[in-house]
């Protein structure tokens, strides 16, 4: 895995990262030690996310573990408190917290108490987190990446809740882009495909059939890598892609282009 880089792309930075108790959060956490950053893990799974600090630490990076529920304002803002009280500052935020279906059903079947689940999540969440993000990084400039989905940009049949917020996040995304491009804060968004994590496990059934059924949707024949995610974010959040501004950027394996 390699160890932190003092001399990397991002030393002397601090980077904040929702859902990092495993998955793409996690594997984008471990990027951003490996680069030099300091990074705060916000996660409600408490275990996963005391395990992705221990990973962080036998790198020799800096890790502070953070339970945080992003439905809540106050449990946001706490976190982005306990950011800059422990490392003065934050340079990048990755909001990747997010949530799948339980189960898909067409929309007039699809059950009130589910949207708001998703929605809460997958979309409110992602503002949230924004709102008390964005005022800390315009203190001396920065990026943040919110996590969309292939489903932002292509309708998934039984599946309203998931496609509206990740379509959702796009447009927010773009709106905050242009609220602080001229004050030295670039917002993008990350569009996975299908991805190996724990939530496509959950997605799949954790079976063989269930897995074969995915990778036979991804043009490329195979499910993508949370380090191939990671890497995606680490590029958007650097000095190479300074000029890229309210983007919605699809790294999917071709499963949207067909």
């Amino acid at each position: 895995m390699g160890t932190t880089n003092e001399n990397g792309r991002f030393a002397g930075k601090v980077a904040f990262v929702t859902g990092a108790a495993n998955g793409i959060g996690r594997a984008t956490a471990l990027a951003f030690t490996r680069e030099g950053a300091s990074v705060v893990l916000a996660d409600v799974s408490e275990q996963g996310n005391r395990e992705t600090a221990r990973m962080i630490e036998e790198q020799g990076g800096k890790a502070l573990a953070v339970r945080c529920d992003v439905t809540r304002a106050e449990d946001v803002k706490a976190a982005l408190d306990k950011t800059v009280e422990t490392f003065g500052r934050l340079d990048f935020a990755f909001n990747n917290a997010g949530i799948e279906p339980r189960k898909p059903a067409p929309t007039a079947e699809y059950e009130v108490e589910e949207w708001d689940r998703i929605l809460n999540i997958d979309l409110r969440g992602v503002f949230l987190c924004m709102k008390y993000e964005i005022p800390l990084i315009l203190k001396q400039g920065g990026a943040i990446v919110n996590t969309s989905s292939g489903a932002g940009v292509i309708g998934i049949k039984g599946s309203p809740a998931y496609t509206a917020a990740k379509h959702g996040v796009i447009g927010l995304t773009r709106a905050a882009a242009l609220d602080y491009a001229a004050q030295n804060v670039r917002i993008n968004a990350v569009c996975p495909g299908y991805i190996d994590t724990p939530m496509m496990d959950r997605f799949t059934g954790g079976t063989p059939e269930g897995r074969a059924k995915v990778v036979s949707e991804e043009p490329v024949g195979r499910m993508g890598r949370p380090e191939e995610i990671a890497a995606t974010v680490l590029w958007m959040c650097s000095d190479a892609a300074a000029f890229m501004i309210g983007h919605a950027l699809v790294v999917d394996g071709g499963q949207t282009v067909q």
